[in-house]
């Protein structure tokens, strides 16, 4: 590993990216586990954070579990919940219009927020893969009508197996080109998402550290805090995207499975 690796001695939780960071597409990377058999070890804990708002937190432990991965629900925390948190503090009672999938849009209905797809209040985009010309076209629409337009993930793309697809930022883009106007985003690297991790997790920001693969986002998040950042490079992130970027993480590791063995070496 590379980089201020000695601050990890004060870390109590990794807050853990998924794709890229613990597994690709549908593939659990083989040191996975045994890094989280580390931390255990070590007598720290754990969560998961993703920014991946196409699924909600049921779907995620649902495919953790398939890799052999039981965490309680409090484990497993999304972009979703940061922003629904937010809007219902900060926009209560009015509707919404959700460009998203029918995971994201169900969260919305449990958190007793309306939907609208005629007269909202303000538009909601998500990492949509089941995105049409249709809905795009509403959404447009109402925020040329003063809709206020937000957005749960920044990422322009999500890493699968073989390659990338287009993620939430890269839709808000598109928005942004047809109606001129730009949106607030709640996940990583937003400050709204320390702030739900701090606050759901009871550690200070010293005693936590963000593991994941994308300069822009999991490593972003952390800028400006006693927060440490781990990049992975299991994902995005190339040697030659990290040496040009002005983000720069705290600790540099190959993947997950380096920083399980730094732990059962030195505790």
């Amino acid at each position: 590993m590379r980089g201020l690796v000695e601050r990890l001695q004060k870390v109590k939780l990794f807050v853990l990216d998924m794709d890229g960071t613990i597994y690709l597409g549908d593939r659990l990377f083989p040191y996975t586990k045994s890094f989280l058999g580390a931390v255990e070890e070590s007598g720290r804990g754990y969560c998961f954070f993703t920014n991946n708002s196409s699924k909600n937190r049921g779907a995620y432990l649902e495919k953790l579990c398939k890799m052999g991965i039981i965490i309680s629900p409090e484990k497993m925390l999304v972009s979703n919940q940061v922003i629904i948190k937010w809007l219902k503090e900060n926009r209560p009672g009015r509707r919404a219009y959700v460009v998203g999938t029918a995971p994201l849009i169900e969260d919305f209905r449990l958190a007793g927020i309306k939907l609208s797809d005629a007269a909202p209040d303000y538009v909601v985009l998500g990492f949509d893969t089941s995105l049409t010309y249709e809905k795009i076209s509403k959404a447009c629409h109402f925020i040329r009508n003063g809709a206020e337009v937000f957005g749960v993930n920044p990422d322009l793309n999500c890493p699968v197996e073989g390659g990338f697809i287009p993620d939430c930022g890269s839709i808000a883009a598109l928005v942004k080109a047809s109606t001129g106007v730009g949106c607030e985003f709640f996940g990583k690297p937003s400050r709204h998402t320390l702030d739900y991790i701090l606050g759901q997790s009871g550690h200070s920001a010293q005693e936590i550290a963000v593991v994941g693969d994308r300069l822009y986002t999991d490593v972003a998040v952390a800028a400006g805090t006693q927060v440490t950042s781990v990049l992975v490079m299991s994902g995005e992130t190339t040697e030659e995207m990290l040496a040009g970027s002005d983000i720069k993480p705290d600790i540099i590791a190959e993947n997950v499975g380096e920083i399980g063995e730094y732990l059962r070496k030195n505790g």
